[in-house]
């Protein structure tokens, strides 16, 4: 009886470990970010977690507006903007692709909740966003 229930475990296990990473593929566009940045360019970000590594890699791309000179997840749902959870190396050259080091509790987070979160890439014409895209619907 001991070692079925063993072996029901790890049966179980085994699907919760492969789900614990994933990628997010959002538009950046300016309307979204808030306050609303009255931007005609927009972006797009590629954003693969593994907490198991404690690991966020990237690929981001911005065009149509001023030189990007900051991006980041932050928390915050739809229309609600909120603190840095990690920050990102900017497009600054229409693209960037990194991998960055973040606190497993943070990317285990994000992936619970994506809605909760957002990417954003701020210029110096929008220092407070230029465009902006939620992780999860």
């Amino acid at each position: 009886m001991r070692k079925t229930a063993f072996a029901g475990l790890v049966l179980f296990a085994a699907p919760a470990l492969a789900a614990n990473s994933a990628t997010f593929n959002v538009l950046l566009t300016g309307p979204a970010e808030v306050p609303p940045a009255p931007v005609a360019g927009h972006g797009t970000a590629s954003i693969t977690i593994d907490p198991s590594k404690s690991q966020l890699c990237y690929k981001l791309s911005a065009t149509g507006t001023d030189t990007p000179t900051m991006a980041h997840v932050h928390k915050g749902a739809a229309g609600v903007a909120g603190p840095v959870v990690v920050p990102l190396d900017p497009p600054a050259n229409g693209s960037s692709k990194v991998c960055a080091t973040a606190a497993a509790d943070a990317l285990t987070a994000i992936l619970a909740d994506p809605s909760a979160y957002y990417v954003n890439v701020h210029t110096a014409k929008y220092p407070r966003g230029a465009m902006r895209g939620q992780l999860g619907k």
